[in-house]
């Protein structure tokens, strides 16, 4: 079938099993059988200011096929990772996505930001590639009736109802203000939250979005003082969070603070300095959370590979790329629709981030999240 290019703006195998599904993608663009590798395109911000998340999901897609290769590769051929570049934007990602189509992948792990993987998983399904993200989280990815999707985290939804239970009934706090920067992922994430404060007889005295980039947060700290919040939430990402958290406190706002899973990274500390403590983040569990001894042992390879920590999504894709590998193994071809039709069918896949299995959606079962609290310069969970 013809490629169809749309022009709109990690392995510790720990065990699969796989068995046949009957929902498949009727868009599905053959295979590259005749190909010396298996590749996997592996989109994700490099440039930017979440480019350290980017590099947090290309490191932990290189370190998973660099041990399947180890181990022999897949079918007796090699795993080759294609990092490119979607700097979470809509249009980049949109000929990031047309790039890895022209570039001939097997299947793609990746895309941090939900404003870039829903308008790339368009391109994606309209030539029946395999696409697993390892973090967008907006419910409208697996929403479209794409069979071609998976998702690794859970969805803004359910991250929103769960921090709205935890700011109602577990803070007692009942007067809450929620931020977000009006990109996809983060007004999401908000306005689940919100009607989750809602349902439970809170109040959102302040709803507001503040421009990306922004550095000076002063006009909107001052709006929100004389509404006096008991619990701020922001829903954007770690670089606006961390001077946020700091300005907030340089000007006498001293609330609870929280913020949404784009914050679960160390530079917010470094960014906020001391003002950080006691600031709470929602995150799905990541890997140093997790008590199985395949995300020990993760933790401790990544560091050792990349002598830095690993990120908050870096065990997920890792655990994407190895499902990848898996199901084009059982399926004993790089048939993309054959691929797909196997990941559907995967039952308990083992893997570093805990027990794997798909709805009929594309969504993984069973996902929680937890809360994690800065204490002495660094995360602790403080609810799982």
């Amino acid at each position: 079938m013809s490629k169809k290019i749309v022009l709109t703006a990690g392995s510790f195998l720990l065990g699969l099993s796989l068995v046949g599904c009957g929902k498949t993608n009727e868009a599905a663009s053959g295979s590259n059988e005749n190909s010396n590798d298996i590749k996997i395109g592996v989109p994700a911000p490099l440039s930017g200011q979440s480019a350290k998340m980017g590099s947090d999901i290309v490191n932990a897609a290189k370190l998973a096929a660099s041990q399947l290769n180890e181990k022999g590769g897949v079918n007796g051929k090699k795993i080759k990772i294609v990092p490119i570049d979607d700097a979470c934007d809509a249009q980049v990602a949109t000929q990031a996505a047309n790039k890895l189509v022209t570039s001939k992948v097997d299947a793609v792990v990746g895309h941090y930001c939900s404003s870039a993987a829903l308008p790339a998983e368009t391109v994606y399904n309209e030539n029946g590639i395999p696409f697993i993200t390892p973090s967008s989280s907006n419910p409208q990815l697996t929403e479209q009736g794409f069979t071609n999707v998976f998702r690794m985290i859970g969805r803004d939804d359910q991250q929103g109802k769960f921090m709205a239970d935890y700011l109602i009934n577990v803070q007692h706090k009942k007067n809450i203000a929620i931020l977000h920067d009006n990109t996809t992922y983060t007004k999401g994430l908000a306005q689940e939250t919100k009607a989750g404060v809602e349902k439970l007889g809170g109040k959102v005295a302040f709803f507001e979005a503040v421009t990306p980039g922004e550095k000076d947060f002063s006009v909107v700290i001052s709006k929100l003082k004389p509404l006096k919040p008991d619990a701020i939430y922001w829903t954007g990402f770690y670089a606006e969070g961390g001077l946020l958290i700091k300005q907030a406190k340089d000007l006498g706002l001293n609330v609870l603070f929280a913020a949404g899973d784009g914050n679960n990274d160390t530079t917010l500390m470094k960014i906020a300095g001391p003002a950080s403590e006691g600031v709470i983040v929602s995150t799905a569990p990541t890997t140093e959370f997790l008590d199985n001894a395949g995300a020990g042992d993760f933790v401790s390879k990544y560091k050792e590979t990349y002598s830095e920590d690993a990120g908050p999504f870096s065990s997920y894709t890792y655990d994407g790329v190895n499902i990848i590998a898996e199901a084009i193994k059982e399926a004993k071809t790089q048939d993309k629709k054959k691929i797909i039709d196997t990941i559907h069918g995967i039952k308990d896949f083992q893997g570093v981030t805990g027990t794997i299995n798909f709805d009929e959606k594309g969504d993984r079962k069973g996902i929680s999240y937890i809360t994690i609290e800065v204490k002495d310069g660094k995360f602790e969970a403080t609810q799982k």
